[in-house]
């Protein structure tokens, strides 16, 4: 049975224990094949719980709200994670490309800190990484605009260059 749920990063599987009713055998009563089971269920909750929160660490700022997790109810009645994910916000600043920069860099640290990124954490970088080319594009025009625009003011313009720049001489 699954069951998508949001819970806070620092729970854990025997903090989630249901109310064992009296069709759940209590753990000593487990087959051999389900206490494997639910070894593998911890060890799956273990691993998302911290791709989850590497995400979250390194997203401060831009993360939207916690992680979310789907869940798995072992043959013990415990939930255990088995899914996650967290959003994050991947908008643009408008009007200000230096900021746009920075939020897209954080957006690809936090997509790519997890020890082994998802394929959807790799399409989450690649796009803040197209966002970065087109913020440092928007920067470099506004540079050149304001060079341009500085250099019309600061100087005399092309044709008062060219008066007086030949030296005609008849003897």
């Amino acid at each position: 049975m699954n069951v998508t749920a949001a819970a806070p990063l620092t729970t854990t599987p025997s903090t989630r224990v249901a109310a064992i009713t009296a069709n759940h055998k209590a753990i000593s009563e487990l087959s051999a094949q389900e206490q494997q089971q639910i070894q593998q269920l911890k060890a799956r909750d273990q691993v998302v719980r911290t791709h989850e929160a590497a995400h979250v660490s390194a997203g401060t700022g831009i993360v939207r709200g916690s992680a979310n997790f789907s869940f798995q109810r072992g043959p013990d009645g415990v939930q255990y994670a088995v899914g996650g994910e967290v959003n994050i916000d991947t908008s643009k600043v408008e009007g200000d490309p230096q900021a746009t920069l920075q939020k897209a860099e954080q957006i690809r640290a936090a997509a790519l800190a997890p020890a082994q990124p998802s394929s959807q954490d790799r399409s989450v970088a690649a796009k803040a990484v197209q966002m970065a080319i087109e913020a440092r594009a928007e920067i470099t025009q506004q540079q050149n605009n304001d060079t341009a625009s500085n250099q019309g003011t600061n100087s005399i313009s092309s044709s008062e260059q060219s008066t007086g720049n030949f030296f005609d001489l008849t003897a």
